[in-house]
Parts: structure tokens; sequence; C-alpha cells
């Protein structure tokens, strides 16, 4: 899950990461009441889950006499199609120089990787790409608890040591936090020392009861319904409904309406041993998408019963056609049950999903 900016920097100052002086506010006027605390130079920030903020329009300058009035802008912006109900406003810092780091996890060797770049701000993706140079890297031990210090001046290169105690908070905030992304873009150096002028941090859905976050942001109210039954779901965009038990079959029937050029309006997979009531809400929760225009099922029966799938696709009675293909325990009372409430029943995957390709088009 996502965190905003403000959240993600109070993290980082519980863990003792310098950050500027700011405040949160949801009406423009709030401003008043909290200037004399922050300065007279200000930097006003929307708080929106979107990447290049800055280049929307979401970051603007203001002092003590246009706070207000640039906040009243602010608001009444959208930035990437998000309205902007909350705003950052920050000391502006006195900054000598920009840096770049970032915390995330490397695949390949199943550790964390650090990167570090001697510029930063919005253009560090470009200077990473004109550059092979441009980015250091770090492979750290998952079992250190500090960056060694041998790895950190590889890292540093002949940027300033004082980064170094910032970069290793930040890493303590990477682990502490299950987080799949740590970054501070930028970090910069400034006559009072290192602060944190943005925060990113993405912590991993799957750590979010340990973390105490009772809601994860991230997901639509949709996805949020399928979670309470349990269902693996990722909405995808194109108009055919996706049902599947394992999420190996789900997949293979996601690439076979690619491969026939259809477009999977998302990923559902019920899981071994779905009942009637299951297999019903599974129907009727991608029937409530707009873009959905065919709804393919196929499910395999092991511990499965075709024949309560099928009860569970006449209950949900939804107004799109159900393309099924069932295969395995009680097949044929399935089929019956189908076939009598004039249901569409394919021999194979490829059959059901070339019938959907078809229809949706």
């Amino acid at each position: 899950m996502k965190l905003l900016e403000y959240e993600a920097k109070l993290i980082f100052h519980n863990h003792g990461i310098n950050v500027p002086k700011g405040i949160l506010v949801s009406k423009d006027e709030e401003i008043l009441l909290h200037l004399h605390d922050i300065g007279n130079q200000l930097v006003l920030k929307a708080q929106v889950d979107v990447g290049g903020r800055g280049k929307a329009g979401g970051v603007l300058m203001a002092d003590e006499e246009t706070a207000v009035e640039t906040a009243r802008e602010l608001f009444s912006r959208k930035i990437r199609g998000l309205s902007v109900t909350r705003v950052l406003i920050e000391e502006r810092l006195p900054i000598e120089h920009e840096y770049f780091v970032s915390i995330t996890l490397d695949r390949a060797s199943k550790q964390p990787v650090i990167l570090f770049g001697d510029t930063g701000g919005v253009d560090i993706e470009k200077a990473a790409r004109d550059s092979a140079d441009a980015v250091r890297r770090i492979l750290v031990m998952p079992l250190l608890r500090n960056v060694p210090a041998f790895q950190m001046r590889e890292l540093l290169g002949d940027a300033p040591e004082e980064l170094a105690d910032s970069i290793n908070k930040l890493y303590h905030v990477f682990c502490d936090k299950d987080a799949l992304l740590a970054e501070i873009n930028p970090l910069v150096t400034t006559p009072a020392g290192v602060y944190a002028a943005d925060a990113k941090l993405i912590i991993d859905d799957n750590s979010l009861r340990r973390q105490k976050i009772a809601v994860n942001r991230d997901l639509s109210r949709r996805e949020r319904e399928a979670e309470k039954h349990g269902f693996s779901y990722v909405e995808l965009g194109g108009n055919i409904g996706v049902i599947g038990n394992g999420a190996g079959l789900t997949m293979s029937t996601l690439d076979l309406i690619d491969h026939y050029h259809g477009k999977a309006a998302n990923f559902l997979d019920v899981g071994g041993g779905a009942d009637r009531k299951r297999v019903c809400y599974a129907v009727k929760l991608l029937s409530g998408l707009e873009s959905v225009k065919v709804i393919v099922v196929n499910l395999l029966g092991g511990i499965t019963r075709c024949d309560e799938v099928a009860k569970g696709i006449v209950d949900a009675g939804v107004s799109q056609q159900v393309i099924v293909r069932l295969a395995g325990t009680n097949e044929a009372e399935g089929r019956k049950i189908l076939a009598e409430h004039g249901y569409k029943m394919l021999d194979t995957m490829e059959d059901a999903v070339k019938a959907a390709v078809e229809m949706a088009e």
C-alpha cells in the first residue's frame, strides 16, 4: 500500500530522519493558524497518490502573504485526474545540493538494493537513462541491521559522508515497515544539515496487519469486497470477465484471451472447493463491472463440485452471457443444470475463450 507524503515523512521523522517543518491542511483558511510555526518561505504540496506530481502542477511555491491564495488555487485543481483534498505546507529549505536515494527489493538476488544518485529531483529518471553512471547501487544482506561502512563508501562515492546517517536510517524504515519501496527524492544538504525534502513509502500488502493498518487504500471498492470473500482478484480494464480456480488455470485463461486478441476485465481466482454461494457471489461481482460484456467461468472440479458451480451460476442470474467450461467431479450433473437454464457449456478452455472473445467483439 502506498503512503502519502505526509504519512511517510512522519515515519521518517520517527526514525530520526530530518524532515522540513510543516502542517497538513484540508481547507485553505487553516493555514492562518499555523503560518508563524513554519516561516515566510513556503512550499505547498498536494497530497495525492500519483507520480509526477510536481510536473502536473501539484507543488507550488508561496510566501506568508500569498499562502492562502496559493492553497485555494491548489485545492481547486485536479492532479492527473485526482481532486486535491489535503495539502502539506512546509518551510522552503535553503538547499545547497540535491541527491537521490531509493531502497527496494532486488527480485533476482532476493536482497534489498539501495540506489543513489549525485543529482536528485524530478528529472532523475532522465538522468539515469542518459548515463549508466548516474545512479550507483549496492545489495545489502537482509540479516544486517545497518549498511556496512565499506558499502556505504562505495554507494556515496564523492558525495558528503554526512548523507550516510540518513541513508542508514532510511534502510531501518525499509526493514521495520516491511516496505517494498522507501525513497527520498530529493535528499538535500542545507546549512542546517541533511533533510528529506520528499518521501515515498510503499508497504507490502501482506504485512498490513502486522503494521497495524486496517484498510488497504490502494484497493478499489470491488477489490475490497473480493478480499472479504477470500478471492484473489485484480481489475485489468478489459471487457471479458474471468473466473477460475487456481492461479495457474486463471492465468492460463487470461493468456488465451490475449492470444485471441481479447481483453480480460479481471483476474478472479475463487480458490479450491468453491461452493454454490461463493460462485454466485463471484459471478455477481464481475457482473457489476460496467465494462464486462461476457463472463468466462473456467473451473476444474477436484474438491470443487461442478454441480455446485452450476447452481451458483444459475443463482447469480446476471444479464451478461456466461460461458462455462467445467471438468471433473459431478461434471455431468453440472452440465445438465446449466443446459436446463440456457447456459452455454463448452468442452475445452480454448473453445470457451474463443466464444467469449467473439461475443465481446
